[in-house]
């Protein structure tokens, strides 16, 4: 079972004990909750009642009197209320009132008039000046037919004169019961509901998270250059975070190690050459023969001595942090690296234009720019035949800066193309020597550095066609 599933149903368990503990005080609650408000309307009304009924005692009138009389009319009058949605449409209350020895003088319901109610506790426990209730079945055994009986004292002259009595059935508070019942009922499932939609949201959320993390893992292990997810949870993220430092970790490994195999590749012919003509040297051949390989012994040591700084200022730019950016105008740059080419250009008699529609300005760090301007129009030059032209133009974007290179040389070979950026990888130039074959993998490191592009490729109708895209800041 997955974690969040199991998260899921503890988290409901959890809620739906509590759900189901809370409901079932609250169900059981009801009940005597309802009966203990009834009892205390009962009192009250009773009080009311036992002192009308002093005055029809004292008049002699208990059996036509006011309570009589009241009772009567309310019995005839139909009746037609609306309690929270229980329709009532008759009175459920009945009055009898009793003498000092608990004989019935009025009955309500004109039944008991002359009987002997001194036995029954709110009688018996009225005339003695205590609170006097009780709760009786008319059906023996049946608890849902029991009548709540609340006694009264009948105070004449500061003496207790009689008892008066009124009593409901507590059947007439079944539906009140049953509805707040059903209603406590029905919030019970509306919260385990709501709490069955939080749960599966959280499910949900967790599994999206552990799916994000899943795929970025399984991107890394296939390879793929992905970034690293955004999580909301700070856990996930820390554990986001440790797969990316193990990436960043796995991959300076791997880089490491092709490093060194490219390295050593790429040294091991200059070291060979020099060896080679060290050995001769030493068997002391003619003067003419010695300086013959003397110049091979300073070739190679230029070539090694360029490739030494080439690795420096090419690591350089890896591990260098986030650059520090200010607005640089392209074309003083472009003119920059005309300028230092100057006498290049004029011996091979080879036209430079620049033909800017304005003077883009670029979020970007000068001194590397200057330095990529510099490395791509070696490379124009190089592989541009004489008595040709190199052109740089732009090109109208509203959300980047487009910067195109152009020579007229003879392009570059279809198995070459997709290996141009790879480290130490060059091609035999028509009038210099091989390069390190690090110059274009600087270019793009410096483009990445600054979140642009660069694309080589050859042109339709000859030469070669760099392309480089700047963001607009």
């Amino acid at each position: 079972m997955k974690i969040s599933s199991r998260i899921f149903l503890g988290y409901f368990l959890i809620v739906a004990i509590a759900a189901w503990f809370v409901l079932a005080i609250f169900a059981n609650e009801v009940k005597p909750g309802v009966r203990q408000s009834t009892e205390d309307a009962l009192i009250d009304s009773a009080q009311i009642f036992a002192n009308i009924a002093a005055q029809d005692i004292q008049n002699n009138h208990i059996s036509d009197g006011n309570i009589a009389h009241a009772m009567a009319q309310i019995n005839q009058r139909p009746q037609q209320f609306n309690i929270g949605g229980v329709i009532k449409n008759h009175v459920d209350f009945r009055v009898y009132v009793t003498d000092t020895l608990g004989i019935v003088l009025y009955d309500s319901m004109g039944k008991d008039v002359g009987k002997d109610y001194s036995r029954w506790n709110d009688v018996y426990l009225t005339l003695r000046g205590q609170y006097g209730a009780r709760s009786s079945p008319t059906i023996a055994g049946d608890d849902s037919s029991t009548i709540m009986y609340i006694g009264a004292p009948i105070i004449i002259d500061n003496q207790i004169a009689g008892v008066l009595t009124v009593s409901k059935p507590n059947s007439t508070l079944m539906p009140i019961i049953t509805r707040s019942t059903d209603r406590i009922t029905q919030a019970g499932v509306v919260l385990l509901g709501v709490a069955l939609l939080i749960g599966l949201s959280i499910m949900w959320w967790i599994n999206r998270s552990i799916r994000t993390l899943e795929h970025y893992a399984n991107d890394i292990a296939a390879g793929k250059n992905v970034p690293q997810p955004k999580l909301k949870s700070p856990e996930l993220q820390m554990l986001g975070n440790t797969i990316a430092h193990m990436r960043e970790k796995l991959d300076g490994k791997e880089y490491v190690e092709q490093y060194v195999h490219s390295l050593t590749h790429e040294l091991k012919s200059p070291l060979s050459a020099i060896k080679g003509a060290t050995e001769i040297i030493k068997e002391q051949p003619p003067q003419e023969v010695q300086n013959k390989f003397l110049d091979i012994i300073e070739c190679q040591t230029s070539r090694l001595q360029l490739l030494t700084d080439s690795l420096h200022q090419l690591a350089d730019i890896e591990r260098a942090p986030a650059l520090t950016l200010k607005p640089v105008a392209l074309r003083p740059l472009l003119s920059q690296a005309f300028s230092s080419q100057q006498s290049e250009l004029t011996r091979r008699q080879i036209a430079l234009n620049i033909d800017l529609n304005s003077n883009p300005s670029i979020a970007a760090d000068e001194f590397l720019i200057s330095q990529m301007f510099s490395n791509l129009l070696d490379n124009a030059i190089d592989f541009s035949p004489n008595n040709s032209r190199i052109h740089i133009y732009d090109e109208p974007s509203l959300t980047h800066h487009r910067i195109s290179i152009r020579d007229h040389g003879a392009g570059i070979p279809e198995y070459a193309l997709p290996h141009v950026f790879e480290q130490f990888y060059s091609l035999e130039r028509p009038h210099k020597a091989k390069s390190t074959g690090l110059g274009l993998n600087f270019v793009r490191e410096i483009m990445h550095k600054h979140g642009g592009t660069i694309d080589v490729q050859n042109a339709a109708d000859g030469g070669v066609l760099v392309k480089l895209v700047f963001p607009k800041k």
